[in-house]
């Protein structure tokens, strides 16, 4: 007779693991709120939105929240499953990034602003991405 394992198993089929759920959730929800910040900035570069301001720096502070949520979710990921560290370490380059950002985002401090911008746009779809191949699912 075998012995069950506490191992998570992932098959053809089977539902993900809590730490994989969640990971896949707060990934998804960090790339709509990068998202969110990219429509809000355009609508203050373009000032037809009013607002705007408010709403993009709202929508910075969910993104902290939801990239540090990201990171820690990614560790946890990590310590549960194995797997390699670059979707933790890089979830974390991102939510320091997010700070950088914020305090970059005025006056003239735009010109990298918009850069690191995409950086963190970049950065955040490719953890995205990868929780869905089955790279994350393997020991």
């Amino acid at each position: 007779m075998t012995r069950p394992t506490s191992t998570p198993d992932v098959t053809r089929g089977a539902r993900p693991a809590g730490a994989l759920q969640a990971l896949r959730a707060l990934a998804v929800l960090s790339t709509l709120g990068v998202l969110y910040q990219g429509a809000t900035a355009g609508q203050i570069l373009t000032q037809t939105g009013e607002g705007a301001v408010e709403w993009h720096g709202g929508g910075a502070i969910a993104l902290h929240v939801l990239t540090g949520l990201l990171t820690l979710v990614a560790f946890w990921h990590l310590r549960t499953w194995g797997g390699p560290w670059w979707p933790t370490v890089l979830a974390g380059v991102v939510f320091v990034a997010t700070f950088v950002e914020a305090s970059l985002g005025h006056g003239e401090s735009l010109w990298i602003h918009v850069p690191l911008a995409l950086a963190l746009t970049i950065g955040i779809v490719w953890v995205t991405a990868w929780t869905f191949t089955g790279a994350a699912t393997r020991r």
